[in-house]
C-alpha cells in the first residue's frame, strides 16, 4: 500500500488542516487580567530539547512555530532526577517535583510485600471497564487494574479542581495508561487507547461515559487497516534521505526497517498494537482530545478546566527505528502538524487568548549505540539478565553462600534478599552487602556508578558531581532498591540485539533534555537560554492562575513569564 497521508478522511484532523492558515494570531502582548478558561498541558513522549530546535525552519505554520514566535519557550530544560523513564517524566510535569516526594521512582518497581514487580499505575482494586483491554507496553506485570493509586503528590489537575470547588473538569488522555493515568491525577478522568478505542478503569467509572462510546463506536483506527505509513513531504525534502535502511535499526512486528510501512495484518490484536508504533498513535489521541473538547465543552464553562494530551508516537518511533532515523524526522513533521491542528480547534471553541498552552516532554533519548559508534563513540547495550547473574554470583562467592542474594534488577535498581540477609543468613548486615554489591557492579564493564541504599538514605554521596543530586532525587525509600546503577554515558542496560534499540534512562544530558514552552495571553514571550527543571512547570501554571501548588512541588516559578 502507498496512499501518501496516514489521517483517515472521517477523521476531524483533514478538516482542520485548511483552517491552520487561518488560524488568529490573537495579541499575546502580555495581559495580566487575562482570563485562562482551560489549562492545555501537552507531553510529547521523548521529545528530546534539540530536536524542535533542529526541524524548526521545516516546520509548518500554527504548531511549534506558533511556540516560537508567540509564547516562552525555554531551550536549556533538564531533568534533575535519575531514571529517566515514561512514567518518572509524567509524575514530574503534574506535579512539579521529583520521584523522592511524588513516589513514581521509575515505571516499575519491586515490591517486597508483593514478591513481585509492580507497575507504576496498576491497581488491583480498581479494574478495567473494558475487561478485554490489553495493557500498555512496558509493564512486566499481569495486572490489570490501573489507577493513581501510588502517585503521592496532588497534581497541577487535582489543585484546579479542588480549587474550583469541584466545579472544574480534569481530563487526561494518552496512546499509554501511564501517560493519562498520571497526569490525570487524583481528581481527574483518565482515557487512554486499547484496541484501538479509549478505556479506562472502574477507579474513575462503573462504565465508559456516553461521550467515549460515541467516539469508540465510530471506529477510527479501523480506517487504517487498507493504508500505509508513507511520507508526509517529497523524500528529497527530508534531512534524513539517505539513511532509510540503516542495518542497526529496529522495527515493529511486520512494519520493517523501510517506507513505505503497510499497516494491514491478520490478527486483529497485532494491527491495533501496530497502529500505537507509528504516528497513527498521535492522530487517535488528538480526535479524542477533540471530541473531549467539544462534547465536554472544555473551556466553555464558569471555572477553568484541565486537559492534560499525551501524546506518545515519539516514543514508539524513537525506540524502534532511532531518533536519527528518517521515521523519526517524519513523526516529528507530523507531530508538529498535529500541533497545529490541536491549536486551531482550541482556538475556534474556546479562543487562545482564553488557553494556558503548556508544552513539554516525560524524557529525552540516546542515539542507538550502534549510530554512535560510527562516530568513534564508545556505546553499546549491557544484557540485564548477564549483569544481574554476574553481580549475584560474585555476591554468592563473597559471602560463601548458594543462596542467591539478588531478588531482582529493575533498572536502575538491584534489590536484595532483604529477609535471608537480615535472618543472618550470610552473617553479615545489609549495609555490608549493599556496599559490596555496588562495588561488583562498578567493575562491570560499562558502569559508571553505583550506590548503595543506606548510604543514599543518609546523604553520604558526594556532591560534586550531578549524577549523585540526581540518584539522591530519585531515591524513595519504599520504592527504591538496595543499590543504584548508572551506566557510563551512551550505555544502556538492554538486550545485545534487539527490535527496539533506542534507549534512555539515563542520568546524561540526551535523557534528560527536553523542550519547555508557554503559551498564554497572561505569559511574557521569549526565548530563554537559562537553565530550568521541568519540576518548575506545575508551580508557574499555580502562580499563573493564583492557586496553590500541588502537594509535594518543590520547582521554581518560572518568574520571568509570571511575574
Amino acid at each position: 500500500m502507498n496512499i501518501k497521508p496516514i489521517h483517515s478522511p472521517s477523521s476531524c484532523i483533514f478538516v482542520l488542516v485548511a483552517a491552520i492558515m487561518l488560524l488568529g494570531s490573537p495579541g499575546f502582548a502580555v495581559d495580566k487580567g487575562a482570563r485562562v478558561k482551560l489549562v492545555l498541558q501537552i507531553t510529547i513522549d521523548q521529545l528530546r530539547g534539540d530536536q524542535p530546535l533542529l526541524f524548526k525552519e521545516r516546520f509548518g505554520e500554527g504548531g511549534f512555530k506558533l511556540l516560537f514566535d508567540k509564547g516562552a519557550y525555554y531551550a536549556n530544560a533538564h531533568y534533575s532526577h535519575a531514571d529517566t523513564e515514561t512514567a518518572p517524566g509524567h509524575a514530574t510535569l503534574a506535579t512539579g517535583t521529583v520521584p523522592a516526594r511524588h513516589g513514581i521512582t521509575n515505571s516499575e518497581w519491586y515490591d517486597y510485600e508483593k514478591g513481585r514487580v509492580v507497575y507504576s499505575v496498576e491497581d488491583q482494586s480498581s479494574p478495567l471497564v473494558d475487561q478485554n483491554a490489553v495493557s500498555t507496553a512496558g509493564s512486566t506485570s499481569s495486572e490489570k487494574g490501573r489507577s493513581p493509586a501510588h502517585l503521592l503528590s496532588t497534581t497541577i489537575g487535582d489543585e484546579i479542581v479542588i480549587s474550583s470547588f469541584g466545579k472544574a473538569r480534569s481530563i487526561a488522555v494518552s496512546g499509554k495508561d501511564r501517560g493519562a493515568i498520571l497526569p490525570g491525577g487524583h481528581c481527574g478522568k483518565a482515557f487512554w487507547l486499547s484496541n484501538g478505542k479509549f478505556v479506562n478503569s472502574k477507579y474513575y467509572n462503573d462504565s465508559l461515559p456516553g461521550w467515549v462510546e460515541e467516539w469508540n463506536r465510530n471506529k477510527l483506527a479501523d480506517t487504517y487497516r487498507n493504508k500505509a505509513w508513507t511520507l508526509l513531504r517529497d523524500k528529497g525534502s527530508y534531512l534524513r534521505k539517505d539513511i532509510d535502511d540503516r542495518s542497526f535499526e529496529g522495527s515493529y512486528k511486520h512494519l520493517g526497517r523501510t517506507f513505505p510501512k503497510s499497516f494491514a495484518c491478520k490478527d486483529d490484536e497485532e494491527f491495533y498494537e501496530t497502529l500505537l508504533h507509528t504516528p497513527v498513535n498521535d492522530e487517535l489521541v488528538l480526535s479524542f482530545a477533540e471530541h473531549a473538547i467539544d462534547k465536554l465543552a472544555l473551556g466553555q464553562g464558569e471555572s477553568t478546566d484541565y486537559l492534560s494530551v499525551s501524546f506518545s508516537s515519539t516514543d514508539y518511533v524513537g525506540h524502534g527505528w532511532g531518533i536519527g532515523s528518517l521515521e523519526a524526522e517524519d513523526n516529528l513533521l507530523r507531530v508538529d502538524r498535529n500541533l497545529a491542528a490541536l491549536f486551531s480547534f482550541v482556538d475556534k471553541k474556546v479562543g487562545l487568548d482564553k488557553v494556558l498552552i503548556v508544552l513539554s516532554a516525560d524524557h529525552g533519548v540516546a542515539e542507538i549505540a550502534e549510530a554512535m559508534q560510527a562516530f568513534s563513540i564508545d556505546s553499546y547495550r549491557i544484557p540485564s539478565k548477564e549483569f544481574c547473574a554476574s553481580v549475584n554470583s560474585r555476591l554468592k562467592e563473597r559471602f560463601s553462600t548458594e543462596h542467591d542474594l539478588i531478588k531482582a534488577f529493575v533498572y536502575p535498581y538491584i534489590y536484595l534478599d532483604r529477609k535471608f540477609i537480615a535472618d543472618g543468613g550470610i552473617g553479615a548486615g545489609i549495609e555490608v552487602v549493599q556496599d559490596a554489591a555496588a562495588e561488583i557492579a562498578m567493575q562491570y564493564p560499562g558502569v559508571a556508578y553505583a550506590a548503595g541504599r543506606s548510604r543514599i538514605a543518609r546523604g553520604e554521596l558526594p556532591a560534586n558531581t550531578g549524577y549523585y543530586a540526581r540518584i539522591v532525587a530519585n531515591f524513595h525509600p519504599r520504592r527504591s532498591g538496595d543499590v543504584h546503577v548508572v551506566p557510563r554515558q551512551y550505555v544502556m542496560f538492554g538486550k545485545k540485539r534487539t527490535n527496539q534499540p533506542g534507549e534512555h534512562g539515563s542520568v546524561w544530558s540526551y535523557d534528560t533534555y527536553v523542550p519547555v514552552a508557554f503559551l498564554s495571553a497572561g505569559v511574557r514571550p521569549g526565548y530563554y537560554l537559562r537553565s530550568i527543571d521541568p519540576q518548575d512547570i506545575a508551580p508557574t501554571i499555580a502562580a499563573l492562575l493564583g492557586i496553590k501548588p500541588p502537594s509535594a512541588s518543590s520547582g521554581e516559578v518560572l518568574k520571568e513569564i509570571a511575574d
